[in-house]
């Protein structure tokens, strides 16, 4: 598994705070570490930034790849065959697939095999999310998923 760290900035509170997104850009630029901002292909274009993420409600922003910088990354999230079809049509370079994993108390529940249909029916990059952690990171390798990511518990 790749292992290196991205940021998606959710700017899902207005107004968007820029003097912050200019400090953490700057950080993440001397730490080599891509920024995406959601929903906002012009703030994206404007400061720099290394991408877009669409979430899986957004089903109006496309992304056209001619109105972009080189290397310009179009990342979004979905949570069923619908939903991909959808950032497919927006030009989702990556899509966050989530639930894999959901452990509620002890009531485990495992999306592995839903995960290795969807890597078979799209040309996108899978990214596997939610409840990964150490013990069960075999078995994404075992459906050919080859990236992954977490909101929480980083670093355990």
């Amino acid at each position: 598994m790749d292992k290196k760290i991205n940021l998606i900035y959710r700017n899902y509170e207005k107004p968007i705070n820029y003097k912050l997104l200019v400090n953490l850009r700057n950080y993440c630029k001397s730490n080599n570490i891509k920024l995406y901002i959601a929903n906002s292909l012009k703030i994206a274009n404007k400061y720099n930034l290394d991408g877009v993420y669409i979430p899986s409600f957004n089903k109006k922003m496309i992304v056209s790849k001619n109105n972009v910088k080189k290397n310009f990354k179009i990342l979004g999230s979905a949570h069923n065959i619908k939903e991909i079809r959808q950032k497919e049509m927006q030009n989702v370079e990556y899509i966050f697939y989530s639930p894999i994993f959901i452990d509620k108390g002890n009531n485990k529940k495992v999306y592995i095999y839903n995960l290795s249909k969807v890597i078979k029916l799209t040309d996108s990059k899978i990214v596997a999310l939610g409840g990964v952690d150490k013990n069960n990171l075999k078995k994404l390798k075992l459906v050919n998923c080859k990236s992954l990511a977490y909101i929480s518990n980083i670093i355990h």
